[in-house]
């Protein structure tokens, strides 16, 4: 089968379309004929050295796809060959042929194709596990979410904003793209190349804070998060590209009552991930299916076009996901 492979790891030029050998689906897989998978910052930084797949998974890029069912293990009973499914898988998406757990695998709601089905699983159940689970998030919260036009930032806009009419959402983005968020629908954006996010926050709430901060920033954006965060908030990091390391104020935050939480969900165990999914499948699933939420396509790339679809990202133009066309 073409799979994406790396010559070695490294910037976009790395990536070559090849040809390898099609997965067979062990105990508990099926195996998708992919039709489109999406890209995600986690594969920029494995493409770069930084990020390995969990033991067992492959080494291929690729966290999301969606596709057919080509064939099943003969423990699997919920899905049959023919079966339109998106999936979460550690790796190897960026191929013709993918396994995945039966348990990390949904069923595409009627109304979706497969390029919007490609969006959901990495970003959107990473938005709602962070932004709305592990926040122990609440209807009337307010919530500062970094990220602009990013795909999982608009995908916890949409999540938030469903579930939670009467909530506060707030967003941090690049000048370019501060009108475009407002289109979503967002109470407050903060243009993060020209103001202070921090100073924005106590304005805006007239110093109580915010409830919740999803960010993916990490060291460069702890001091301003902590210094935003409401009596009892929650800062939910899920990603570092600003760095790992920062100073923390351990007194304001015993005194304040505040709560850090670190989340990854690639390398979470196979049984934790299927309990997370079937959740996601019961809450926000069924948002889908009856258009209250829509999957924000930025660009598509065809496979063969990886390399641009990486350097697409790592521009930082797009707005809602980058998605790979793998079959038509």
């Amino acid at each position: 089968m073409k799979a994406i492979n790396l010559k070695g790891f490294g910037d976009a030029s790395q990536l070559f379309l090849d040809e390898i050998e099609q997965p067979l689906p062990g105990s508990g897989q099926v195996l998708i004929d992919v039709k489109a998978c999406s890209v995600n910052r986690p594969d920029i930084v494995q493409r770069e050295g930084n990020y390995p797949p969990p033991k067992g998974d492959s080494e291929i890029l690729g966290l999301e796809v969606a596709g057919v069912v080509a064939a099943v293990a003969s423990d699997v009973t919920r899905y049959k060959v023919g079966d339109r499914v998106f999936a979460l898988v550690g790796g190897g998406g960026y191929a013709e042929y993918v396994v995945a757990y039966e348990g990390h695998t949904m069923p595409i709601p009627d109304n979706l194709n497969f390029l919007q089905a490609a969006c959901i699983c990495e970003t959107y159940i990473t938005a709602y596990l962070n932004a709305i689970v592990l926040a122990e998030a609440k209807p009337d919260d307010t919530f500062l979410l970094h990220g602009g036009g990013g795909g999982v930032n608009t995908a916890a806009i949409q999540i938030c904003k469903a579930l939670f009419p009467a909530c506060t959402i707030i967003v941090t983005a690049s000048t370019g793209k501060v009108e475009r968020v407002k289109a979503l629908g967002v109470d407050h954006v903060i243009d993060y190349k020209t103001q202070s996010f921090a100073d924005e926050i106590k304005t805006i709430t007239e110093g109580r804070g915010v409830n919740v901060i999803l960010d993916h920033i990490g060291a460069a954006y702890l001091s301003d998060n902590m210094k935003s965060l409401a009596l009892s908030g929650r800062l939910v990091v899920i990603g570092l590209m600003g760095g790992i390391k920062s100073e923390l104020n351990l007194a304001t935050m015993m005194v304040k009552r505040q709560k850090i939480i670190g989340s990854v969900l690639r390398s979470r165990p196979v049984a934790e991930k299927a309990a997370i999914i079937s959740d996601f499948e019961k809450t926000i699933l069924l948002l889908f299916a009856s258009g209250q939420i829509e999957p924000m396509i930025s660009d598509v790339f065809p496979l063969a076009e990886a390399a641009e679809a990486h350097r697409a990202m790592e521009a930082g133009t797009h707005f809602g996901k980058i998605v790979l066309e793998v079959q038509a």
